[in-house]
């Protein structure tokens, strides 16, 4: 179990679990009604040390610049939200559930907090158990345990504050996605086309013709034919590749203000008023 003198070096220090992952870190130190020894600690947890968590601490020890409990980083984080009363009291029933989360049966703690020598860690400062009605309290959280730091030792009082510290969280913002469909458009093209046409031309016989014209039978039937063609257009397709396409991203950096709220804690002094003074003015 922690010592009283090792008080100082538990608070704002990391709490991890046996198998060395990190839970949080240690923020308030819990002691016993009765007897001052410390009984539990709470962690801050989560981002930003939002969350806050109970763990036993007369199993802990100091390794090294950390606390090390002897549950699962998980079992510390599922912890019971509990009420801490006006004066950072820890209540009985409060402590009940805490104990019940943890599998610590109440009749073994108070054997086990009651034992001859060193090893009962609920013995008043007389060396005697404390089996009374106060003791069995105490060892079983019937009298609860009180928020201290290593200030209530001494005649100093520990001022406190929160500080606020921004960080960033990456979420996923949106999806941009590629893809490709087939459109139709209709397109004109003017191209020149040809064709044949027919006609009569008449000539009169001369005698660069006459044999020609003489040729056949002087009187007759006869027929002559002639094809005609022309141009048709004709469309035809090809796929050609024109360009690629690639999304790419680009990061840009703004600044955005956030707001939260801290805790300062103030001390003031009441002291005692001046007595009136009698006769002659006192010098201090």
């Amino acid at each position: 179990m922690i010592t009283e003198q090792q008080i100082r070096t538990v608070l704002d220090h990391p709490v991890h679990d046996a198998d060395g992952h990190r839970i949080g870190k240690a923020d308030h130190l819990f002691l016993d009604d009765t007897t001052g020894k410390p009984e539990w600690v709470s962690v801050k947890t989560g981002w930003f040390g939002t969350s806050e968590s109970f763990v036993p601490i007369r199993d802990a020890r100091i390794v090294d610049d950390h606390l090390e409990v002897p549950y699962p980083k998980a079992t510390v984080k599922d912890a019971p939200n509990v009420d801490v009363d006006g004066g950072n009291h820890l209540s009985a029933q409060e402590e009940h559930r805490l104990y019940d989360h943890y599998g610590i049966a109440w009749d073994n703690a108070w054997h086990e907090a009651n034992q001859p020598g060193d090893g009962g860690w609920a013995h008043s400062g007389d060396g005697t158990a404390a089996t009374g009605a106060a003791g069995a309290a105490a060892a079983t959280a019937g009298t609860g345990a009180r928020a201290g730091t290593a200030a209530d030792q001494d005649d100093a009082m520990t001022r406190s504050e929160e500080r606020m510290t921004v960080g960033t969280e990456r979420h996923e913002a949106g999806r941009a996605r590629l893809r490709k469909y087939v459109v139709e458009e209709q397109q004109q093209r003017t191209v020149p086309v040809r064709h044949e046409e027919v006609r009569v031309e008449r000539e009169p016989i001369t005698e660069a013709n006459r044999d020609a014209a003489l040729a056949g039978e002087p009187i007759g039937e006869a027929e002559h034919e002639v094809v005609l063609h022309e141009e048709r257009p004709v469309v035809r397709t090809e796929a050609v590749p024109v360009e690629r396409v690639r999304l790419t991203t680009e990061e840009l950096v703004e600044q955005e203000t956030v707001t939260g709220t801290v805790r300062k804690e103030r001390i003031e002094a009441e002291l005692p008023e001046d007595p009136p003074a009698t006769g002659k003015d006192r010098r201090r």
